[in-house]
């Protein structure tokens, strides 16, 4: 039987890691489907005993949200409206025991193009916290995920926390997702979007979109395009031409190509409309 460590101490768990590979399990909601054996391939490091690693917290700087925190925590926890796109996402994130089990982290480290995480978190412009033996540092979220199922995470280093800053907790945030049912699917497409508002116009927008290109990805140049109008104008801002430049689609089972970009298109309008009636975003 393969080893099977599951330590208390962060030090302990890195020092695990410093002696060679190992499968990080968390709520393993990914981890066990993908898993074609009956056992996971070994050896395996169970990070839920690390209780420094689970928990969102505000600091003078921002949150910081440990790497085991689960959609659940994320769903309960006490955050401002920027955020509440994060907190609106894990609802669609599988059942309530999946919610329940699986972590951000986790999410953001399979890399999947549709994880559900990742375009709220773009548009708090988050970071990765990594770790391991010999030292911390800390990439940008864009920078972290490289590819389809691919991260910049070296076998020898841990996530141990998603970092929002400060100033990405001004605005309000809303999420939208499109797939063959409400709950239970896989995203054909995702938007998420931040706006700051002052005086009636928008000073400042953060948008992203998730399931139409390798990696979800911001729209810089309609966010560009959004300020200094009034919110109820957004939507009709929304252009193709603004949009497909940032896509990057493909054919699945889900939907083609095309379909995706103008779905996500729609979904954008949406999202701005909503968060141009505040009363749509307070579920």
């Amino acid at each position: 039987m393969a080893a099977y460590h599951r330590p208390t101490d962060l030090d302990e768990a890195l020092a695990i890691l410093a002696d060679g590979p190992a499968t990080i399990a968390a709520g393993c909601t990914d981890l066990y489907p993908a898993t074609q054996a009956k056992t996971l391939p070994g050896p395996v490091l169970d990070i839920t005993g690390i209780a420094a690693l689970r928990g969102v917290a505000k600091h003078g700087d921002g949150w910081r949200m440990g790497a085991a925190t689960t959609w659940t925590d994320i769903i309960r926890a006490e955050l401002p409206p920027a955020l509440h796109g994060l907190r609106l996402a894990p609802r669609y994130v599988g059942s309530l025991q999946i919610q329940n089990a699986g972590t951000v982290a986790g999410n953001l480290c399979t890399a999947s193009p549709a994880a559900d995480g990742a375009p709220c978190l773009l548009t708090l412009n988050a970071e990765v916290d990594l770790r391991s033996a010999q030292g911390t540092r800390r990439l940008p979220l864009q920078a972290f995920l490289t590819g389809p199922r691919r991260t910049a995470l070296r076998p020898d280093e841990l996530v141990t926390a998603i970092l929002i800053p400060e100033a990405s907790g001004k605005g309000q945030g809303h999420f939208l997702k499109l797939g063959a049912r409400k709950y239970l699917i896989i995203s054909i497409a995702m938007t998420a979007a931040r706006l700051e508002i002052e005086n009636g116009r928008v000073s400042g927008a953060a948008l992203a979109i998730g399931a139409c290109s390798p990696v979800a990805t911001r729209l810089p140049g309609l966010e560009r395009a959004l300020v200094g109008h009034a919110p109820a104008e957004l939507p009709g801002l929304v252009r193709p031409d603004l949009v497909s430049p940032y896509l990057a689609p493909i054919d699945d089972i889900r939907a083609d190509a095309g379909y995706r970009v103008t779905a996500a298109t729609e979904l954008l309008r949406r999202t701005l409309a909503g968060l141009a009636a505040p009363a749509e975003v307070a579920a």
